[in-house]
C-alpha cells in the first residue's frame, strides 16, 4: 500500500503513532506526547480516539490487547505504520534541509 496517501500527517497524528511504538493504552500516549514536546502538544481524547479509530480502520495500528475491567485497550504501529513514520521523517527533514539552505544564503 502506498503510504503518501496518509501524508502528510497533522502533528498530532505524527507524535500518536510514534507513541506507538511500543504497546500503549490512550492515557499512556497523552502522556507521551505531553512529554516529547514539553507540554506543547496537548491531546484532547476526542483528536486521541479519533486519530486511532482512523488508524486501525486503515492498518497503520493493530489492537494488541483488552485488559482490566474497565477493558483498556493497547495499541501498537504496524509495519505499514512504521513506513508511513520513515516516509513522514524523510519529508520533514527534507524541509528542514530546504529551510537551512535558504536561511544561510
Amino acid at each position: 500500500m502506498d503510504v503518501q496517501k496518509f501524508s502528510p500527517l497533522t502533528e498530532a497524528s505524527f507524535f500518536i503513532l510514534l507513541a506507538l511504538n511500543e504497546p500503549n493504552h490512550g492515557y499512556g500516549i497523552i502522556k507521551y506526547v505531553e512529554e516529547k514536546t514539553d507540554g506543547r502538544l496537548k491531546l484532547a481524547p476526542g483528536t486521541l480516539y479519533g486519530v486511532i479509530t482512523t488508524f486501525l480502520r486503515n492498518k497503520l495500528i493493530s489492537l494488541e490487547k483488552i485488559e482490566g475491567p474497565k477493558k483498556k485497550k493497547t495499541y501498537r504501529t504496524t509495519e505499514l505504520g512504521f513506513t508511513l513514520l520513515n516516509h513522514e521523517v524523510s519529508r520533514l527533514k527534507e524541509m528542514v534541509d530546504i529551510a537551512m539552505e535558504v536561511s544561510s544564503d
